[in-house]
């Protein structure tokens, strides 16, 4: 793969807006970089070129969302969870067809995005629950392998306990950095990267601390239920997209 001049802009574009994301809303809306990405190439490279950027994103996102900004009652069910869901996705992804897991958790999350409008777009506070918690930390380990999208199922589960905005987003924040890690080793194994790749990863270092910067700059400024409104239409898009894909897949084989 070429490392070209619109290479470098799609890659960069991508990279930039997933380290807004993550230092805007703590992530969870990382699912645009792969099929961005894949306007400039293959999706197994793009997953490929992502798997370390998103580490080293995590990393400068770490010093923003610190310690303090963590649920820690929430993340102890919520990363073993995870880490079960991501085996458990790599194991289903030889057995499930990946468009009807898309589709599922697309229609899923659009539901209760409704109910979140439909109620006024109130914020409202709900107790932890820990079988939610171990079913939203599972489901999105799941999908971050199967369909590469774990942030519905977090967000769902995040936002519905109405968590204050700053510890909404270093919970979530956290919670894709280990997520992050974990698969950074079998995208690399599954893609090889190039020299070229890896060229194009070091091209693109520069836009992570800018963006994850501008991000958090942006989530001073909202209130809370600014953020919630933001993050629940930015749960709309994303299921959307997931659903085209699903669909795509399934009648487009």
């Amino acid at each position: 793969m070429p490392v070209d001049a619109f290479a470098l802009a799609i890659a960069a574009l991508g990279v930039g807006l997933i380290a807004f994301m993550r230092g805007a809303f703590g992530g969870g809306f990382a699912v645009i970089g792969i099929p961005l990405l894949s306007l400039a190439m293959d999706p197994i490279a793009a997953g490929a070129l992502l798997a370390p950027l998103f580490v080293v994103i995590d990393v400068v996102a770490l010093r923003y969302w610190k310690a303090r900004h963590w649920s820690r009652a929430d993340l102890l069910p919520l990363l073993p969870a995870l880490v079960v869901g991501i085996v458990g996705g790599y194991l289903l992804m030889r057995v499930l067809d990946r468009g009807l897991v898309a589709i599922a958790i697309a229609l899923i999350t659009l539901a209760f995005a409704a109910l979140f409008f439909a109620g006024g777009g109130q914020v409202a506070v709900r107790p932890r629950s820990i079988p939610n918690a171990l079913l939203a930390g599972a489901s999105s380990g799941v999908t971050t392998m199967v369909a590469h999208a774990g942030g519905p199922p977090l967000a769902l589960y995040l936002l519905r306990r109405g968590l204050p905005k700053e510890v909404y987003a270093g919970t979530t924040s956290l919670f894709f950095t280990v997520g992050n890690a974990i698969k950074m080793g079998p995208w690399l194994a599954l893609a090889r990267p190039t020299s070229e790749l890896w060229t194009l990863m070091v091209l693109c270092l520069p836009v992570i601390p800018l963006g994850v910067w501008i991000g958090w700059r942006l989530h001073h400024r909202l209130d809370q239920r600014q953020l919630y409104r933001i993050c629940y239409g930015l749960l709309v898009l994303t299921a959307l997209k997931l659903l085209w894909d699903g669909v795509s897949r399934i009648y487009g084989e």
